[in-house]
């Protein structure tokens, strides 16, 4: 059990090391005690402020140039220590001998030259690499160090005994970095046991081919960095038949390679015969002779090679990748057909401006073939039927310009199920011509190109993944495409104005509308389209409305089958709303809905126009609004009349206003008592003062004008009559328009307050804030109400020629 907790946290720290390695610029944290990083601090020594419980410490990229056991002597828990990339010149591993659980330990990119060994029992990472030893720096305490697993080492020379001492060791890794490299004796890798050799020469100088091939023999995965040979091919020397039994080599890496062609075809003749499966070439540049180079093909074909004929290669995948040519003339179709008849199941041609390929004669073992990044057109494959068993076809970033002939390539591609057309040229203009695909084609990568909407009537039947990502598609066409087993489309950033619909798409499941330039999506697509999963339709121009309304409230029935929200669903109009997201902008009901919003006004408008009615009849407003306008009218009259006929501005002392029940009393008792005895007044009745020929409404607001006073008989009969309001409302205009106190009220019955119509709300004001004169019943007080009445309207009107007369 301890053991197995114990390869748990080394798996953990290592996990730790690997993404520690990539910080950069990070100051030492205090919330982790377990990780202290000083990495580009420019520090010229090891700080004394490292956490005692440190785990995990970068000092790389600093100016530290020694090291001392004080320093991390308090480190007892130290298991990763990252000093690469500084000054150090000389390396005492006894430095590290209280630090027990130290595992990964590297030292590369430093000046050291000379070691002093010491067994470190734990280690199992130990980089040693880009440094200035002459010799391999292995000691023999590294034979102790039974857990090592990867081995960084530099050295300008090797020999043979340089790996004695871990010759035992089950080694994961070895990776040798050989600057000014001079001496090398052959055999001396052989003795490795690794599964990983990787060796990197200096970019200047030659490499050495011996150290090649028994890299080959020593380890399962091999990958050298820069070779390069700068002497004539003919001092070359060929590889030994013999050393074909015994290469180890599985998977073979070259990086950055700059050979001459017959050099690089030696080269291949070994590897084809070789147990090599997987050969990778990356940065490849060959050069002549231009006269020889026409002779020289792969696989090989010279009388110097027959004994290999007979030899069967295990060659499963070639990748070349970063091609270039600096031979400008030659045979290529020597070339094309060399890699068109290799009997490999994967082949990779990428970044090679290669700008054709030839049909193989005879049927074909490739299953996958990646030409990306060249220079092919609409003429590859044409009427090839060689091509029976090829799967996955990578065109990606051609010249490719015909949807059609692409079609006519795959159409005798029995078992192609992939093709990635993507980043080309290619165009449909929609014309009637037939696009007779590969029925097994189940994936189609037709991205970034410059398609419209006519592609969908040039697709493969029985695709089941359509890639139309970054094109000119501005709509799907209804009943132009037929697709029954699609299940994924992506239509990202294109010019759709709407979700598509499902009709020719019965079995979609997934579809991508990204960054195209839908304002206001349709809310009907799941019930169109009832099989999606999901959709993406983020990243679009959503115009905020009430018609985006219906496509929010699509996510909450969907049940989170929209993909990114509500991140990616932001509005970007109108430009009050922008950046704001959908889940967060809500209009109401009534706002979004004409038909309800016009139902609303409309029963608003007639309760409005109803209550106004019900308040103009309760409060007898049209009455008052005739009352208004005929004394306007009587005023206007007033004053273009001439000037003869207009009377004195007051002749009477007060207009008496009363019903004609209550006229006995007017008559017998008020009339008789304020005309007759001392202080006389005159009084304007309407039997005896109103003019004959004019109307009534005239006569009473003459006769309110021409009089001091206006004396209201009130009682019951009074709010009975019609006139008797005519006469009361001028009078109130009168008052509040000369701002005068001309009104007198006189009680003669109590009237009831129920009595009182509505529209006698001004008698009802009147009543509350005037005194009124009450008419006594007791005759004893009779005497009191006359003084008081005489004195109310007491006035001495001006002398008139009327009066005198």
């Amino acid at each position: 059990m301890r053991s197995i907790m114990r390869s748990l946290k080394n798996i953990s720290v290592f996990t730790y090391a690997f993404t520690f390695t990539l910080w950069n610029n990070i100051q030492p944290t205090v919330e982790d005690e377990h990780i202290a990083n000083y990495s580009s601090s420019l520090l010229t020594y090891v700080p004394k402020t490292i956490p005692f419980h440190t785990q995990i410490l970068d000092l790389s990229h600093n100016r530290i140039s020694g090291l001392s056991i004080s320093e991390f002597i308090y480190l007892s828990d130290l298991q990763v220590l990252n000093l690469s990339h500084n000054l150090i010149m000389l390396l005492d591993f006894s430095v590290f001998i209280f630090n027990e659980n130290l595992e990964y330990l590297d030292l590369s990119h430093n000046n050291i030259s000379k070691i002093c060994c010491l067994t470190l029992a734990y280690l199992r990472h130990l980089d040693l690499s880009f440094n200035t030893f002459t010799a391999l720096p292995i000691c023999q305490e590294f034979g102790n160090m039974f857990h090592l697993e990867y081995l960084g080492l530099s050295a300008t020379m090797i020999r043979r005994s340089d790996f004695r001492y871990i010759k035992h060791l089950q080694l994961h890794t070895v990776f040798l970095t050989l600057e000014n490299f001079s001496l090398y004796e052959p055999q001396s890798l052989t003795v490795l046991t690794t599964r990983n050799l990787h060796i990197a020469f200096a970019a200047n100088q030659n490499f050495s081919f011996p150290l090649l091939y028994d890299g080959m023999s020593a380890s399962e995965n091999l990958k050298i960095v820069n070779l390069r040979y700068t002497l004539s091919y003919r001092d070359f020397p060929s590889p030994p038949l013999m050393l074909l039994k015994k290469i180890k080599t599985t998977a073979l890496t070259l990086d950055a390679v700059d050979l001459q062609w017959p050099i690089i075809l030696q080269i291949f003749m070994l590897i084809w015969y070789s147990p090599v499966e997987h050969l990778t070439v990356t940065n490849l540049t060959f050069r002549g002779p231009v006269e020889e180079l026409d002779e020289y093909a792969f696989p090989p074909l010279l009388s110097s090679v027959e004994q290999l004929i007979s030899l069967k290669g295990s060659m499963k995948a070639l990748t070349l990748e970063h091609v270039r040519n600096k031979v400008y003339y030659f045979n290529q179709e020597i070339l094309y057909r060399q890699f068109s008849e290799m009997n490999i199941a994967n082949l990779t041609i990428a970044d090679a401006y290669m700008p054709h390929m030839l049909c193989p004669n005879r049927t074909s073992s490739f299953q996958y073939i990646n030409f990306s990044r060249n220079a092919l057109t609409d003429e590859l494959f044409q009427n090839c039927g060689t091509l029976m068993d090829l799967k996955f076809l990578i065109l990606k970033k051609n010249k490719f310009e015909s949807l059609v002939k692409v079609s006519s390539m795959t159409s005798r591609m029995k078992s192609l199920k992939y093709l990635d057309m993507s980043n080309n040229l290619l165009r449909h203009d929609g014309a009637e011509v037939q696009c007779p695909w590969a029925e097994s084609l189940a994936e189609l990568d037709l991205s970034s190109n410059q398609l419209a909407d006519a592609v969908f009537g040039c697709l493969p039947a029985n695709v089941r993944k359509l890639s139309l990502e970054n094109n000119q598609i501005s709509n799907v066409p209804r009943g132009m495409a037929e697709l029954q087993s699609l299940e994924e489309l992506n239509l990202a950033s294109n010019r759709l104005a709407d979700l598509p619909g499902c009709s020719g798409f019965p079995s979609l499941q997934f579809l991508n509308v990204e960054m195209n330039s839908m304002l206001t999506p349709s809310a009907e697509f799941f019930q169109s389209c009832p099989r999606v999963r999901e959709l993406q339709a983020g990243h679009n121009p959503f115009k905020c409305s009430c018609e985006l309304q219906a496509f929010i409230r699509l996510e909450r029935r969907s049940g989170g089958k929209l993909f990114g929200w509500p991140a990616a669903y932001e509005c970007e109009y109108p430009e009050s709303l922008r950046g704001t997201q959908l889940q967060d902008f809500h209009l109401s009901l009534l706002a979004c809905n004409t038909a309800l919003l016009l139902v609303t006004a409309l029963l608003l408008t007639l309760l409005l126009v109803a209550a106004v009615a019900f308040l103009c009849i309760y409060l007898d407003v049209p009455w008052y609004a005739r009352m208004t306008w005929q004394w306007t009218q009587t005023k206007r009259r007033a004053r273009h009349s001439p000037p003869g006929d207009q009377g004195s501005a007051l002749q009477f002392h007060a207009f008496i206003s009363y019903s004609e029940r209550d006229s006995p009393w007017v008559k017998n008792e008020l009339i008789p008592n304020l005309e007759k005895g001392e202080g006389c007044v005159q009084l304007c009745q309407h039997e005896r003062n109103f003019i004959p020929g004019k109307s009534i409404v005239e006569n009473i607001i003459n006769c309110i004008e021409k009089s001091y006073k206006s004396i209201f008989v009130l009682s019951p009969n009074f709010v009975q009559s019609e006139w008797c309001h005519y006469e009361l409302y001028f009078a109130h205009h009168k008052l509040f328009s000369e701002n005068s106190n001309s009104l007198i009220l006189i009680l003669l019955e109590p009237i009831p307050p129920y009595l009182i119509p509505a529209r006698y709300h001004k008698l009802k004001a009147l009543m509350a804030k005037r005194t009124y004169l009450e008419w006594p019943k007791e005759r004893s007080k009779r005497a009191l109400f006359w003084a008081n009445l005489r004195a109310a309207i007491s006035i001495n009107l001006p002398i008139s020629s009327e009066a005198n007369e």
